[in-house]
């Protein structure tokens, strides 16, 4: 497989830091819904560290989407009968999806700091808080912090359902140039 992507599909490194993101971001918001399901302590503390651990990856891997976009442009859209109507939709869902990828963990990142409690970084080490702990200011970001990672679930499943839609209904390429090679495309 190639490293960087053609005119007709993408490459590797934007396959795996793509299937990355959407496993971390899972992984996460998953954490993030069950956190309360675990038991006080030890369990639900290391909960924590995953959900900031996976939260901060998300944050490096969309940083290092968007470099890598910079030097290797995505491939053209594969033409619909819809036309540009449809590529300048998914020109904004992505827009709006990588934005949030970024705000997410940020918003994260502040309701910790706004507990007063340091940020772990991978249980390697942690980052002391800036500011001394605002419990009402923390539970506020922690509220948008939740919302904004329901709306990226949200558009996440539409983009994935987009991509069936591609693939079903419009007979297009969009969701094969996006798998990676260990699924044959029959087209």
């Amino acid at each position: 497989m190639q490293l960087r992507n053609s005119d007709d599909r993408y490459g590797a490194v934007s396959l795996t830091l793509h299937w990355l993101t959407v496993a971390l971001v899972a992984l996460a918001w998953g954490l993030g819904q069950g956190m309360d399901l675990l038991p006080r302590g030890e369990p639900r503390a290391a909960g924590l560290v995953v959900h900031i651990s996976a939260g901060l990856a998300v944050l490096a891997l969309t940083v290092a989407r968007i470099l890598w976009r910079m030097v290797d442009p995505a491939p053209a859209p594969a033409p619909t009968r819809f036309g540009s109507a449809l590529d300048w939709a998914s020109r904004l869902v992505h827009a709006v999806i990588y934005g949030l990828l970024l705000l997410v963990p940020i918003a994260g990142i502040v309701v910790q700091f706004g507990r007063g409690r340091p940020l772990p970084l991978f249980g390697l080490g942690q980052i002391p808080s800036p500011w001394p702990a605002d419990r009402a200011f923390a539970r506020a970001v922690l509220g948008n912090h939740e919302l904004l990672a329901n709306v990226v679930i949200l558009l996440a499943l539409a983009h994935a359902l987009a991509a069936l839609a591609h693939h079903w209904l419009l007979k297009d390429r969009t969701l094969h140039r996006m798998m990676p090679h260990l699924v044959r495309d029959p087209r």
